[in-house]
């Protein structure tokens, strides 16, 4: 039996060898992992999409989930530490909001496509 580039025993038609030179590499996969992970968690991916939508203080998102601000906090670390949001301090207040990428965009966008929501103008 041939085996290919790849050392796979078996060839199926498909372009094995082009897809698998491509293949992202593991610190890459990592990075993605992580930042998906954190969507996993409902109550993450819930603030995420209200974030995606306006600029919120703690108190107010904590408010609008039903949960304390310190577990509010704890998850915008979270987002935030995997660059899904961002933040601003006004005077003593924090306010969060999306981060303006592209990578945001397409996950909002995703999100939205997954759940057919209509996002609100």
């Amino acid at each position: 039996m041939t085996k290919n580039k790849y050392g796979l025993p078996h060839h199926h038609g498909n372009d094995e060898e082009r897809i698998i030179s491509r293949l992202p590499s593991q610190e890459t996969i990592d990075d993605v992992s992580i930042l998906l992970k954190q969507l996993s968690d409902p109550t993450r991916l819930k603030i995420f999409w209200i974030l995606c939508h306006m600029e919120e203080c703690v108190i107010n998102i904590a408010a609008i989930m039903d949960m304390s601000s310190p577990a509010i906090s704890h998850h915008l670390r979270l987002l935030k530490a995997c660059g899904l949001i961002t933040s601003r301090r006004n005077g003593k207040e924090m306010y969060y909001k999306a981060a303006d990428t592209e990578i945001v965009s397409e996950l909002h966008y995703a999100i939205d496509k997954i759940a057919a929501i209509t996002c609100p103008d």
